[in-house]
């Protein structure tokens, strides 16, 4: 793999040279054994198993010879519980959004950019990393299997990098080589096979000045003090969430296809066939493909035809499914919410069937938080952001412990939490007020013109 000491040595050199040594970096990282996993991972992530897509049944034919099996069925049904885990462990730490410190935050970093926090963790997850590129006023995420980070030896930091695209083999290529001192747009295609600028190398930042009446006079470039992509990792070991995951998924995805096969076979009938003994394989695989086209074969001599079904097992299929997706759940430390759903469950039982998830995103969004980091010193601002993580709770439970500090508490507070427990949390602002409102009506019984008190009341 490519380094940043690699780009070093044709950096300065021609473009020609350049666009080479980027043309084979992209080939070998479209080679490497994580480019591999990312692209069968986001397969996973959209239902569609890799393993179970390009397995065929065999059998030997009448020849002994290996061929594909045209009799039996073969349902590929893939699950999308890859697909569950990743967006319950992303929507449970972003769902929210972020929280900072100086409201001027939200605005300075864009509007989009909890939706793109968002983007990156999903591709963190999922294909190992996501990179962000602060482009001066907003963010742009780069999912890992587009972006090529170029990482120094000496320190382990990414210095430069390449975006690409393309989108099949008969496009052009396009790819953005990201230095530190700027960025250049490449091209190749059928006009251009070895590959030409398509724009000139620019800073970063263009710095502009213009006046109503002469337009633009003055545009000067600035870069960032450091590099301005940042990696997001979705774990501490830098690989996929479905490093350790995949092997029992297949198994879960094959059992369940595999049940389904049968099903469908055994609403084909078997034959046996009494005083046949000189029919060979041939004569009994030619018997078959009659019985399946004409739906009727005829027997010599006193030969008896005789049908028969085939009883599917079930219990033992669902055992091992039923195993297969606790362990895949136990092992990516998620919450298989149909537990919770099975029964009624206390506040203490959902709070420890979180547990697990919850070290799992305390582990993520110490990565996050680096990510953020590395985000907020290019922009430069200075702020800490945080988290408000969902989940499910008994909210009878949960409102009725609020309502015992009634006394302690301030009941501003004890009003946003319990909107928030009810899913009205927008509200807020409005019950609060409404309640002012009864308040104040209640205190001035009467009118500005000396409407008397109840005797109950002016006592």
């Amino acid at each position: 793999m490519k380094t940043y000491q690699d780009w070093l040595k044709v950096s300065d050199r021609s473009e020609s040279e350049r666009m080479s040594f980027i043309k084979t970096a992209i080939n070998e990282f479209k080679g490497s054994k994580d480019y591999r996993i990312a692209i069968d991972a986001e397969e996973y992530y959209a239902g569609r198993n890799p393993t179970i897509t390009r397995y065929e049944k065999l059998i030997i034919d009448g020849l002994g010879q290996l061929t594909n099996d045209r009799y039996s069925a073969n349902h590929k049904i893939a699950s999308k519980i890859f697909n569950r885990i990743i967006t319950q462990e992303n929507l449970v730490l972003t769902g929210n959004g972020i929280t900072w410190n100086d409201e001027a935050t939200k605005e300075a970093l864009g509007k989009n950019f909890d939706r793109q926090i968002y983007k990156a963790v999903r591709s963190a997850l999922v294909e190992k990393a996501a990179y962000g590129f602060w482009n001066l006023d907003h963010l742009e995420i780069y999912e890992f299997r587009e972006f090529y980070a170029f990482v120094d030896e000496e320190d382990g930091s990414i210095k430069a990098g390449i975006r690409f695209w393309q989108i099949d083999s008969t496009k052009p290529l396009r790819a953005t080589m990201f230095e530190m001192d700027g960025y250049t747009d490449y091209i190749w295609d059928k006009d251009h096979p070895e590959g030409s600028v398509f724009h000139e190398k620019r800073a970063y930042i263009i710095d502009v000045s213009s006046t109503e009446a002469e337009g633009e006079i003055d545009s000067e470039g600035r870069n960032y003090s450091s590099f301005p992509v940042v990696p997001l990792y979705g774990n501490e070991m830098k690989q996929s969430e479905l490093v350790g995951q995949r092997a029992k998924i297949d198994a879960f995805d094959l059992i369940s296809s595999g049940y389904v096969n049968d099903e469908d076979d055994a609403n084909f009938l078997y034959w046996t066939i009494s005083n046949a003994g000189g029919m060979d394989s041939s004569d009994l695989l030619q018997m078959l493909d009659e019985l399946r086209k004409v739906q009727a074969t005829t027997v010599d001599g006193d030969g008896q035809l005789q049908a028969h079904t085939i009883e599917v097992p079930f219990s033992g299929r669902e055992a091992v499914l039923e195993r297969l997706e606790k362990q895949i759940y136990r092992d990516a430390m998620a919450l298989n919410t149909y537990d919770i759903a099975a029964g009624a469950v206390t506040a203490t039982q959902i709070e420890a069937s979180y547990e697990p998830l919850n070290q799992k995103l305390d582990l993520l969004e110490m990565q996050l938080l680096d990510f953020i980091d590395g985000i907020l010193e290019l922009a430069g601002i200075d702020d800490m952001p945080s988290f408000t993580r969902s989940k499910l709770v008994n909210r009878t439970e949960e409102i009725q412990a609020l309502m015992t500090t009634a006394t302690i508490m301030d009941s501003d507070y004890l009003v946003e939490k319990i909107m928030t427990l009810l899913g009205d949390q927008n509200l807020v602002a409005e019950v609060l007020k409404k309640r002012d409102s009864d308040d104040i009506q209640r205190l001035s019984y009467g009118d500005d013109e000396g409407e008397e008190l109840p005797p109950s009341e002016a006592e």
